[in-house]
């Protein structure tokens, strides 16, 4: 009975629909979004299409917003950085250096041009402190021990393995 009540509802809606749907294609109109295109960037008025255009509201140009930052510098000539931290961030960051030697670094985090700014200075600096950071000694002991647990793993991994393998080979049935 719930289901008779839900159909008998539905039909009625569905005939309306299916006549304004019919109603539009015979009258040739078309659904058109309010961001459509002709809509969001409508004709200029001063252009050659503007004499044999109907009359519409003067169109508004958007200017373009630039929010990406990007800092530049030669990175060979920056006496600012010591010769040897500038030696390490060419090797480290050679990706980021153009053929004429300058340092890129960019931003489009935010949608503020002056906080990409700072986020590209706050980036140099970090290049920067990383490259004057000293690799950190490891000492002989230090080491002999990380190839005694490298080695105590591979001993356990295998001894898992072959006890796995026995499992597996043990459910063989022979048919000798």
């Amino acid at each position: 009975m719930a289901a008779r009540t839900l159909g008998g509802l539905c039909r009625p809606r569905l005939g309306v629909l299916a006549a304004r749907f019919s109603q539009r294609a015979a009258a040739g109109t078309e659904y058109r979004s309010a961001y459509s295109l002709d809509k969001l960037y409508p004709p200029r008025q001063d252009g050659p299409a503007a004499a044999s255009a109907p009359e519409q509201p003067p169109a508004l140009d958007i200017p373009l917003v630039n929010t990406k930052a990007e800092v530049r510098f030669h990175l060979a000539s920056a006496d600012w950085i010591p010769e040897e931290t500038r030696q390490k961030m060419a090797l480290m960051y050679r990706n980021k250096i153009s053929r004429a030697g300058e340092l890129i670094v960019n931003s489009e985090e935010s949608r503020y041009q002056m906080r990409n700014l700072a986020i590209c200075l706050e980036k140099i600096r970090t290049m920067v402190t990383e490259a004057t950071e000293k690799p950190k000694v490891v000492s002989k002991e230090t080491t002999q021990r990380l190839i005694e647990r490298v080695e105590k793993m591979n001993r356990e991994r295998l001894r898992q393995k072959k006890i796995h393998s026995n499992i597996k080979q043990s459910r063989k049935a022979d048919f000798d």
